[in-house]
C-alpha cells in the first residue's frame, strides 16, 4: 500500500491586536485559535507582532517624539515574557483545539527593563511551547526598539505532517536563513507580517512567499496584520493622517509546494484565510527540484550554521563574509 499522506487544513490569521494591551490581545488570539480550529485548521498561523502590536507609530510620527516615546514605554510594559501569562494562554487554546500555533509577539527578556525581541511562539497540540524565533535582524524602524536574535532560533519542530518552521516579515529575504530551515526538512513555512498599508508593499510579500514555496517546495501560511479604527484612534490620528493612508493591511494567504496560492491573498479586512495542505504535491514537486536532496552540490556548496545562543558574557565572533558562518558550537551542515 505505501505511506499515506494526510490533508491538513492550515489557517492564516489577518486580524489587528487590541492596541498595546497586551492581556486583551492575548484573549483576541485564544478566540481566533478556537474560531480557526472549529473550521478544521490545525496549523494556525498569526502576524509579526501580533501582541500587543506593531510598532506602526513610526509611519507617523519622529522617533524623538513625545508620542513616539509614550508608545515605546506602553509597548514595553505590555511585552510578553517567556515564560509567562500570555504564553500559558495560547498554550492552554492549543491544548484544547488540539493545533498547531505560531504567534508573532514582541518578546521581553525576563526580569529586564529594556530589551526587546521581535519574536514568533511555536506551540505544539499538547499545549507546550516548542520554541520561540527571534527576528535575526530587525528591519528599517525596528531596531528603534527590538534588538537582533541568533542562530540558535533558527530551526524547525516536529509535526505530524513535518517539520514546521517560520521567518518574520523582511528576513524572509535571507537566503541563507531559508535555506537553514529547508535543509531541516521544513515543510510548513509560517511568513508573518505586519499591516502593510501600501498595496504596493504586496508585491514584496508575494515575491518571498511565492519563491520560498517553490524553491523549498513547502506550503507556506503567509499571516498578515491589520489596522482597525481602534488603533488608529489609539495612535491619534489626524484626519488628513488617515485619509493618506490608502490600505489597512493584509494580503494573507496559503501558498502550496508550486508557488502558487491555494487560498487569498485577502486584503484590507480581518479575516482567518483557510487553506488544504495535499502533501502529496511536495513528492510532485521534490522529484524536478529537491534543494535540499538530488537537485543539490553538496560537494560545491556547504552552510555552516553558528546555533550556539548569544549570552551577554560571550559574544559570538562576527562572520567574515555573508556566505559562511563559522565557530558554532552545534553547525546545521549540508
Amino acid at each position: 500500500m505505501g505511506d499515506a499522506y494526510p490533508n491538513v487544513r492550515l489557517a492564516a490569521v489577518q486580524a489587528a491586536p487590541v492596541w498595546l494591551d497586551r492581556d486583551a490581545t492575548a484573549q483576541k488570539a485564544v478566540r481566533l485559535i478556537e474560531e480557526a480550529a472549529d473550521n478544521g485548521a490545525k496549523v494556525i498561523g498569526f502576524p509579526e507582532g501580533f501582541v500587543p502590536g506593531f510598532p506602526d507609530w513610526y509611519h507617523w510620527y519622529m522617533p524623538r517624539s513625545p508620542q513616539s516615546l509614550g508608545f515605546n514605554k506602553e509597548l514595553f510594559k505590555n511585552a510578553v515574557e517567556v515564560p509567562g501569562p500570555v504564553v500559558d494562554a495560547i498554550g492552554a487554546a492549543a491544548r484544547r483545539t488540539r493545533t498547531h500555533v505560531v504567534i508573532g509577539v514582541n518578546e521581553r527578556d525576563p526580569g529586564t527593563m529594556g530589551t526587546l525581541y521581535n519574536s514568533q511562539l511555536f506551540f505544539g497540540p499538547d499545549g507546550a511551547l516548542q520554541g520561540v524565533h527571534r527576528k535575526l535582524m530587525p528591519t528599517f524602524t525596528e531596531r528603534l526598539v527590538h534588538t537582533s536574535g541568533d542562530g540558535s532560533s533558527v530551526r524547525t519542530y516536529e509535526t505530524p505532517f513535518g517539520g514546521i518552521g517560520g521567518l518574520i516579515c523582511g528576513e524572509n529575504t535571507n537566503s541563507l536563513a531559508r535555506f537553514a530551515l529547508l535543509a531541516q526538512q521544513e515543510r510548513i513555512h509560517v511568513a508573518s507580517w505586519p499591516a502593510f498599508v501600501y498595496p504596493r508593499q504586496y508585491d514584496g510579500i508575494d515575491i518571498r512567499t511565492r519563491y520560498h514555496a517553490f524553491e523549498g517546495r513547502v506550503f507556506v501560511i503567509s499571516a498578515c496584520g491589520v489596522l482597525d479604527d481602534a488603533c488608529l484612534d489609539a495612535m491619534g490620528l489626524s484626519e488628513e493622517q488617515r485619509k493618506a493612508i490608502p490600505g489597512r493591511g493584509g494580503h494573507s494567504g496559503i501558498l502550496g509546494p508550486d508557488g502558487n496560492y491555494i487560498a487569498g491573498p485577502v486584503d484590507d479586512k480581518p479575516q482567518i484565510v483557510y487553506g488544504d495542505a495535499d502533501f502529496e504535491k511536495v513528492i510532485e514537486g521534490k522529484l524536478s527540484h529537491d534543494l535540499t536532496g538530488h537537485y543539490n552540490r553538496f560537494d560545491v556548496f556547504t552552510l555552516q550554521m553558528r546555533t550556539s545562543p548569544r549570552t551577554a558574557l560571550e559574544a559570538p565572533a562576527l562572520p567574515g563574509n555573508g556566505l559562511t558562518l563559522i565557530g558554532a558550537d552545534d553547525e546545521i551542515r549540508t
